[in-house]
């Protein structure tokens, strides 16, 4: 565990693009007591904050770094090119990779991806960081291919995306040290994974129901079990449903639907 026992701490770090406040969220209202802080790192920092124990887990881009941590993937990302506003490819909805092959496309450094050939013509210098390469594309120096979610974290009023339908994607998992999976990471794991509160699968700092409650209000619960038999010879109280001068299903000159009202 994070921190001493009297004082419990859970550091959560998480790379560009990635927006964790939905499960922070919830890690506030099931575990109030433990703060949560969260440490923004780039790319090419993330798994040296997670093995130097500068973080508990983090949201990280894959592949992981190494065999001495775990990761748990959590969603794919489509692959956009960002372009100005006035550029030919913002007249369509999506587009390939040889869409592009006229155009200079930057290659920044800290790029997400795993291209195999990179699409277009190269830039005679790369970018140091994405960032730099949005304000390259603003420039009218070239385009940029990027996970959708940093298209959104540079957003700019001149510029825009269209999907790029054959690029590599970028997958987005939750990893930490693999010797170092705390309780607190299993709460972590169990949020991100979607268990209830009451999952027998994730630790939880509430305290179990008594067997002797739980089952008590399983047998109250309407669905699933069955009525009691009342006692022989005491009433139970419910209509029969039957008239007993005549013998019907429903007493005599009964009839069905709203009354009406009286003048």
């Amino acid at each position: 565990m994070t921190g001493s026992e009297d004082s419990p701490s859970f550091r959560l770090a998480y790379v560009p693009g990635v927006t964790p406040s939905k499960w922070v969220r919830i890690w506030n209202e099931r575990l109030p007591d433990v703060p949560l802080t969260l440490l923004a790192v780039s790319v090419a920092e993330v798994f040296e904050v997670l093995r130097g124990g500068d973080a508990d887990a983090g949201f990280v881009r894959l592949p992981v770094d190494g065999t001495d941590l775990s990761a748990i993937p959590l969603y794919t990302e489509t692959t956009v090119v960002v372009v100005p506003k006035d550029h030919v490819v913002a007249a369509v909805d999506e587009v390939t990779a040889e869409d592009l092959a006229d155009d200079i496309v930057l290659h920044p450094l800290d790029d997400t991806l795993d291209w195999e050939q990179l699409p277009g013509r190269p830039a005679i210098e790369r970018p140091a960081t994405t960032e730099d390469a949005i304000d390259l594309v603003a420039a009218g120096v070239g385009l940029l291919v990027v996970p959708q979610s940093l298209a959104r974290l540079h957003h700019r009023k001149d510029l825009t995306y269209r999907p790029v339908t054959d690029a590599p994607e970028s997958r987005v998992a939750l990893s930490w040290p693999e010797d170092r999976t705390t309780d607190l990471v299993e709460d972590f794991i169990g949020i991100v994974r979607g268990r209830t509160v009451n999952s027998t699968r994730g630790r939880s700092t509430a305290q179990a129901q008594p067997k002797g409650e739980s089952q008590s209000k399983s047998k109250g619960s309407d669905k699933g079990t069955a009525r009691r038999k009342p006692a022989a010879g005491k009433a139970t109280g419910k209509p029969t449903g039957r008239n007993p001068r005549t013998g019907s299903g429903a007493p005599k000159g009964t009839k069905r639907g709203k009354p009406r009202r009286k003048s």
